[in-house]
């Protein structure tokens, strides 16, 4: 019988990635120059990075209450996926934002850093 709480997190599970991947689509199309400074040269990728960590692990548990066994297939391809729409779109749509393949390698690293957390913990939890 499931709980109240993981009935919650399976009700909420998809409209929380979507609403999170959309805030990053727009967030990435808009000028950000008071963004607070990290102090250091890649900032920006530290960002990067740290936005598709969270957006792939939204995902993995959108799909984690789904029946498929691809959860993380799935939660790597739209991460991805996103991040180099997003990326085009901001080369093409904006004047104030440019794409950069950097980014998206720092949009992997995230994606990626999120992966390894899913992996060690399924790990020590023993959940699929």
């Amino acid at each position: 019988m499931a709980t109240s709480s993981s009935l919650v997190l399976k009700k909420t599970a998809f409209p929380l990635a979507l609403c999170y991947t959309v805030f990053i689509l727009a967030m990435s199309l808009i000028n950000l120059n008071e963004v607070p400074k990290l102090g250091s040269s890649f900032d920006d990728k530290v960002y990067h990075s740290g936005a598709y960590m969270v957006m792939t692990l939204l995902w993995y548990n959108h799909f984690r209450f789904r029946r498929t066994p691809y959860k993380i297939v799935f939660s790597v391809t739209v991460s991805l996926v996103c991040g180099i729409i997003i990326e085009v779109l901001q080369e093409t749509l904006t004047e104030t934002r440019t794409g950069d393949v950097y980014d998206i390698f720092a949009n992997c690293l995230g994606v990626l850093t999120a992966i390894v957390f899913v992996l060690v913990f399924r790990r020590i939890v023993n959940i699929n």
